[in-house]
């Protein structure tokens, strides 16, 4: 449920960002959140920029990292590098779903060469090959 209200809460920020970024009055849907038991209603943290003259300055809003779900019949390791030569600095269960902030070449397993690296306060990497991405990830910089 906490999932599902931080994403309808994101979504609305965004939108009200861009909708202040065009000069237009943005009201984020804020009241959806107290009814509905799930939380508080919030204030808008968007302000709109005034009809005449250029938008204001607007935050920009960082974009939620692309999530994994760990596909491995046993507990996946999450390594220090990406090569399952490397420390493992914890394991994850099967079906977890985790943060990945980019893609890396590394320790061919199974026919694929590509690792995660963990994202959101984690920290290592994990085969790609036993991490079912749920939206494109980019390569590491």
């Amino acid at each position: 449920m906490d999932k599902l209200r931080i994403d309808h809460r994101a979504a609305a920020v965004l939108a009200a960002v861009v909708l202040a970024g065009s000069g237009a009055l943005a009201a984020t849907p804020a009241a959806a959140d107290g009814p509905s038991g799930t939380g508080p209603a919030a204030a808008s943290p968007v302000t709109a920029a005034p009809a005449a003259g250029p938008p204001a300055a607007v935050a920009a809003v960082p974009a939620a990292l692309p999530k994994g779900k760990v596909v491995s019949r046993l507990p996946l390791h999450i390594r220090e590098h990406a090569t399952s030569d490397s420390r493992s600095l914890g394991t994850l269960q099967p079906g977890a779903i985790v943060p990945l902030r980019c893609k890396v070449h590394g320790q061919n397993v199974d026919g694929n060469d590509l690792w995660y690296r963990l994202g959101d306060g984690w920290s290592g990497y994990v085969a790609a090959r036993y991490v079912q991405n749920q939206a494109p990830v980019s390569f590491c910089r």
